[in-house]
């Protein structure tokens, strides 16, 4: 669980400097340079997505059970991961649906949780899942006072809605039919 723990520190440090203080983050970007602020971002963060990674895996080796969810709380979470991927492709594809939503991934981050939650009762799911669910809100507040900064995306187009909802559910089917067994370990289907 140590490695688990660690993994989650690793990760939400750096993913939570502009929610805690925005003025040092851009201090700290501007001292160092954006790509250098960047790169050392980046590999704390690779470190701690890996340090999870293991760690979740390890941990489901010996689980330590919280609650066991009912049968309905699973056929809700695939319901709820409809639009996740649709969501996360509209972050960088602006459209009408990024438009509405203005933080697609983090509403994206906030459903996923949410449902994993509710559908999942290891100690290591609420700490994954929770963490995760609780950073994506603590980050969507923030956002209202300060300044996104732009991300890499398409050309806005009309067709990006399209793009974001076609492709989105196809990865949603991808992962339902055996990508989410293949990469998580966990099988949804059969």
């Amino acid at each position: 669980m140590l490695i688990f723990i660690a993994g989650l520190i690793l990760f939400f440090v750096p993913h939570t400097v502009s929610i805690v203080n925005e003025p040092w983050r851009n201090r700290m970007a501007e001292r160092l340079g954006e790509p250098i602020w960047k790169g050392i971002y980046s590999i704390i963060a690779i470190v701690g997505l890996v340090l999870i990674i293991q760690g979740y895996g390890m941990a489901r080796t010996d689980p330590t059970i919280l609650y066991l969810p009912p049968l309905w709380a699973n056929h809700l979470n695939w319901l709820l991961m409809l639009p996740i991927f649709p969501l996360l492709i509209a972050t960088y594809a602006p459209g009408h649906i990024r438009a509405l939503t203005r933080h697609p991934m983090l509403w994206a981050t906030i459903i996923w949780a949410g449902g994993h939650l509710l559908a999942n009762g290891m100690l290591a799911d609420l700490l994954l899942f929770g963490t995760f669910f609780i950073w994506a809100v603590a980050d969507l507040i923030s956002m209202r006072r300060r300044i996104q900064r732009p991300l890499p995306e398409l050309p806005a187009t009309a067709a990006n809605d399209i793009i974001a909802v076609v492709g989105g559910l196809g990865i949603y089917a991808a992962f339902l039919f055996g990508l989410h067994g293949w990469l998580i370990g966990v099988p949804l289907m059969g």
